[in-house]
């Protein structure tokens, strides 16, 4: 399993001892995260390990000198660079240099939101450098930005002493997105944010406490009611808590907004069309799947073979997937060509349709099989944050992978 790598620099590497607890603390432990805090004093040269001075021009308070933080920052390479961390970077002689992406929280950075968050958490190498006082030189993040990736991040539109409480945070928000970090991958998709609306309520037993009833939707058992119920609530929730969400939120299609029925082969051209569609971005970015045609034939014969679900909007055909026992492993629910409309994509369709399409498998199934491009990246992060596991080797069709995963229990 891959290791991701942080370095923070910090004239308080005691504020960062948190991330010896919890999720945090476990994922560094069990080698998840390799996690290195450099005390940024080091790097003086007086007796005084003097960090900052006054602004050129004049005004209250202080400046962090850029000596330090310079030599701190090589250092921080240098060790990196020894070690297994992934790097993305080229020297002057051509060589390859490992180099990490350098963090800098500050109220004048880009907003840190749930999908900054998920692109660090692709990036193998990320250095935090904790600024104090008025701020860092200026030339520091130009001497920075001439030698590693450098992003400017804010929490929001506060001020905060320093960095670190930022950093913290952040730090927290991207490793509990590594694989193994957190126990239950589902857990990732259903969280606020994720697809820009906050979550939905949830409950536990006792079903009754203090006069107050866990909703009945919630104890019957019909799982597309629940999932219809909590996507209801969570569009509630949004437009009462964070109402700034919820435009682009609201435009998004859910399936309870669509028409569904069981596929005919009178279907079989708009599948075809759909399929085409949803295909060929893969055929362009990674020319997988040979050429990709399937004639009228074969898809209203995949028609009679599986169970084949549509969902149309005045008329038009925009999701579908099919699903079967499968035909050779016992107790399993293979599940296929799971499609959304390329223009509704990103929405939280593809989610509700996997969910959907896992709930109709009958009680004696024991395990979801499903398969995907071998570099189709969105549908590999979407699958393995909903549980789902890529089967060593290649998968059922050239090019592609396997992805299975157990049931849990009901």
């Amino acid at each position: 399993m891959a290791q991701q790598r942080l370095d923070v620099v910090t004239i308080f590497p005691e504020y960062l001892a948190p991330l010896d607890l919890s999720l945090i603390g476990k994922a560094r432990r069990d080698g998840l995260l390799d996690l290195h805090v450099h005390d940024l004093r080091d790097f003086t040269h007086d007796r005084h390990r003097t960090v900052d001075d006054s602004p050129y021009g004049g005004g209250a308070g202080m400046v962090m000198k850029p000596g330090p933080w310079a030599e701190a920052l090589e250092h921080v390479v240098a060790q990196g660079s020894a070690g297994e961390a992934g790097g993305a970077a080229t020297t002057g002689a051509g060589e390859p240099a490992r180099v990490p992406t350098l963090i800098i929280p500050g109220p004048g950075g880009e907003r840190f939101t749930q999908q900054v968050a998920r692109e660090l958490a692709d990036e193998p190498w990320l250095a935090f450098a904790c600024g104090r006082y008025e701020g860092i030189d200026e030339r520091v993040y130009e001497w920075a930005g001439e030698r590693m990736p450098v992003r400017v991040l804010s929490l929001g539109d506060y001020v905060l002493n320093g960095g670190e409480v930022a950093v913290l945070a952040m730090v927290e928000a991207v490793a509990r997105l590594l694989p193994g970090v957190i126990g239950n991958a589902e857990s990732l998709v259903e969280e606020s944010h994720e697809d820009g609306l906050l979550e939905y309520p949830v409950y536990t037993k006792p079903a009754e406490w203090g006069g107050r009833h866990v909703p009945d939707v919630l104890l019957g058992g019909n799982h597309r009611a629940i999932a219809e119920w909590r996507h209801e609530q969570r569009v509630q929730r949004t437009a009462e808590r964070r109402p700034d969400l919820l435009p682009p939120a609201a435009a998004s299609t859910a399936l309870v907004d669509l028409e569904e029925r069981v596929a005919t082969p009178a279907d079989a051209p708009d599948l075809q069309v759909l399929t085409r569609a949803c295909w060929a971005p893969e055929f362009a970015r990674y020319g997988m799947f040979g050429a990709g045609e399937e004639d009228l034939e074969t898809v209203r014969a995949g028609i009679q073979e599986w169970d084949t679900r549509v969902w149309r909007r005045d008329g038009q055909l925009l999701a579908s997937f099919r699903v079967r026992p499968h035909p050779t492993q016992e107790a399993t629910w293979q599940i296929g060509r799971l499609m959304v409309a390329p223009y509704l994509q990103g929405r939280g369709l593809g989610r509700e349709l996997l969910a959907y399409a896992e709930s109709l498998a009958p009680e004696d199934v024991g395990t979801f099989w499903l398969n995907t491009g071998a570099k189709s990246t969105e549908n590999l992060r979407m699958y393995k944050k909903a549980g789902y596991r890529v089967r060593p080797g290649e998968g059922e069709f050239p090019g592609t992978v396997d992805l299975t995963k157990r049931r849990s229990p009901a």
